[in-house]
């Protein structure tokens, strides 16, 4: 009999020797494999830290204490230890757990993390409004997988370091770009530095020096000769000049170890940063070998670790040949990417061009500035980027690149719903958003051979800011292009009972809705727009009836339907125009099918909107 299915809370896990441990460290993964294989999900980052999450369950009650996660995909061990085994079957399917923290799920998740580089922000208002409300709990922030090459991580540490705060930030290092610690001098000071009688030698010569006359004049100066020593042997000089204290590296794969250094850290009562070094996938050799396929992956088989399912070209793939065949032709065209070169497309285009590709780390906001930089100098940047993660640079987006109407070309991949993933990751409001900027192009290909033509347009012939939005994996029954650059719309079907308009990956529903509807005696035009920033009303004008219906994969208030009623009100006020979208909450998690008949979006709902249309 197992340990693992015995473990529902810290309690639990307290009663365990550390050779059980070990072993519930081993079942761990064993269930991830076996499970991530047949739902799909992010494995190599969650093997990474097991043993991490282990430490932290059982020195932290996370039914009290608040942990928030960054990023929130390597939460699955944490959902482990803390009740929900039998529930992984349904992990990120409709219905089931979610991929990511969800409080709604359970109260030891405290807070929802999709998106990088904000737990420490989180986590720090979480122990103000505990010293503010007088209540007794520990905050700890879990960052890792890239977090901190976001800049939001060293605004909320120098705020941390002003306050005060007890809190310890964890810092997982799989292999980012932290100074590493070299030698058998700087090993040995770390190991010194993260023992138990370090840290009491530490309170005791702090307390007592600032109770002598003129104490705190000799542990200054006690302390600039220390900090000097240090710099030359250990990489947490950064951390410490911030005003932290830092313990660390350490092995996050030691789990006793790395539960000594938690407590330490809990006892010090102030901002204390853990620097814990771990390894992605570790003990599953396919993900130890390939840790990349592995963050994000569907099902696979696990024995060989082999992808499971038909392999098919993909809007990211198409992209990134598309993008290196302008580059080719151009010197001047160079790509940009938010730690997403594989999930982009640009792997590659990396490969073929290492001095125009830049990978910024999970800084969205720097990419954007610096590709309004680029283009005043004369390149042409792509930035390409998902949709969700865009939101993050909208200010730079307005300032520093429509402002000055700047040729920069965003490539916004995962426009729409994205599936598993859920709420923080689906494309639903870069419509809306990028609509308001001034001068801002956006081109919704529906076909991989559009989203090439658009790509080259955006890149050739536009000469200020412009967006090409695609959806996440293949094309759907349409193949064709009808861009040439000078239309802003084409019509797929003529009817004479009403009209449906809809733009991008929609037109494959919205045709076969059409199709349905004609067997029932209803002819339904079908027109689809290209761009989506100055909307082609008066040219569609002799196309459309006197009933419309407006079909789009956002959600309500972030898409074109309004904008496009009010000018053909302009137009022809006999005409209405109706829609349907995702409606106005968040959508949750689920296969992009089941999302589609939840938010009443898919082909039979298109179908009854229509004739309910037809009947008004």
């Amino acid at each position: 009999m197992g340990i693992l299915q015995d473990i529902h809370c810290q309690n639990d896990l307290l009663q365990l020797t550390d050779s059980q441990r070990a072993c519930l460290c081993r079942e761990i993964r064993e269930f991830l494999i076996d499970h991530v294989s047949k739902t799909g999900g992010h494995l190599a980052g969650n093997l990474g830290v097991v043993e991490l999450s282990v430490a932290i369950e059982t020195v932290y009650n996370t039914e009290k204490d608040r942990l928030v996660f960054d990023v929130g995909h390597q939460s699955y061990v944490h959902k482990l230890l803390t009740g929900r085994q039998a529930d992984f079957d349904g992990l990120r399917q409709f219905g089931g757990i979610s991929g990511f923290p969800k409080p709604a799920e359970s109260v030891t998740d405290s807070f929802v993390a999709g998106h990088a580089s904000s737990s420490v922000s989180i986590a720090l208002g979480m122990a103000r409004a505990r010293t503010l409300l007088g209540e007794d709990y520990d905050v700890v922030a879990l960052v890792g997988d890239g977090a901190a090459t976001g800049g939001m991580i060293y605004e909320a540490l120098n705020d941390l370091a002003v306050s005060r705060e007890p809190m310890v930030v964890i810092l997982n290092d799989n292999e980012m770009s932290i100074s590493k610690s070299n030698g058998g001098l700087s090993r040995h000071l770390a190991r010194v530095r993260t023992s138990q009688n370090y840290l009491h030698a530490k309170r005791w010569y702090r307390t007592i020096l600032k109770k002598l006359p003129g104490g705190n004049g000799i542990y200054r100066f006690s302390s600039k000769v220390k900090n000097r020593l240090k710099r030359m042997v250990l990489p947490g000089t950064l951390f410490e000049n911030m005003g932290l204290t830092y313990l660390g590296p350490a092995d996050g794969h030691d789990l006793p170890g790395i539960m000594a250094l938690l407590r330490s850290a809990r006892e010090l009562r102030e901002p204390v940063l853990v620097h814990v070094i771990t390894k992605k996938g570790c003990g599953y050799l396919p993900a130890q070998e390939d840790p990349t396929r592995f963050h994000g992956i569907g099902k696979f088989d696990p024995i060989t670790g082999a992808s499971l399912g038909a392999k098919v070209p993909t809007y990211s793939e198409c992209f990134g040949n598309t993008l290196i065949e302008l580059a080719e032709q151009d010197r001047r065209v160079c790509a940009i990417t938010a730690a997403m070169s594989s999930g982009t497309g640009l792997t590659e285009f990396m490969r073929r061009f290492p001095q125009r590709t830049f990978d910024v780390g999970i800084a969205e906001e720097h990419a954007v500035s610096m590709a309004g930089g680029l283009a005043k100098q004369g390149m042409i940047p792509v930035v390409a980027l998902y949709s969700t993660f865009l939101q993050r640079s909208y200010d730079q987006l307005m300032q520093d690149v429509a402002l000055l109407h700047l040729h920069v070309v965003l490539a916004i991949d995962r426009a729409g719903l994205v599936g598993d993933d859920g709420p923080t990751h689906h494309g639903v409001f870069d419509v809306g958003f990028l609509r308001q900027m001034p001068g801002m192009k956006i081109l919704a290909p529906a076909s991989l051979s559009e989203q090439k033509d658009m790509l080259r347009w955006a890149v050739e012939s536009c000469n200020g800011p412009v967006a090409v939005r695609y959806p996440r994996g293949g094309e759907g029954d349409y193949k064709q292009s009808g861009w040439t650059g000078d239309t802003g719309y084409l019509t797929h079907r003529t009817g004479r009972d009403m009209t449906l308009v809809t733009y991008g990956g929609m037109i494959n529903s919205v045709s076969r809705a059409a199709e349905r509807l004609a067997d029932r005696g209803i002819q339904a035009a079908v027109l689809r727009i290209l761009t989506l920033d100055e909307l082609p009303v008066e040219e569609m004008l002799g196309q459309m009836t006197d009933k419309i219906l407006v079909i789009e994969e956002t959600c309500t208030g972030s898409g074109i339907r309004e904008a496009f009623a009010w000018r053909l009100k302009e137009l022809s006020p006999e005409k209405r125009v109706y829609g349907m979208d995702l409606g106005k909450d968040f959508v949750p998690h689920g296969s992009q099918d089941k999302l589609y008949a939840y938010c009443g979006l898919d082909e039979a709902s298109i179908i009854k909107r229509a004739e309910e249309v037809l009947e008004a």
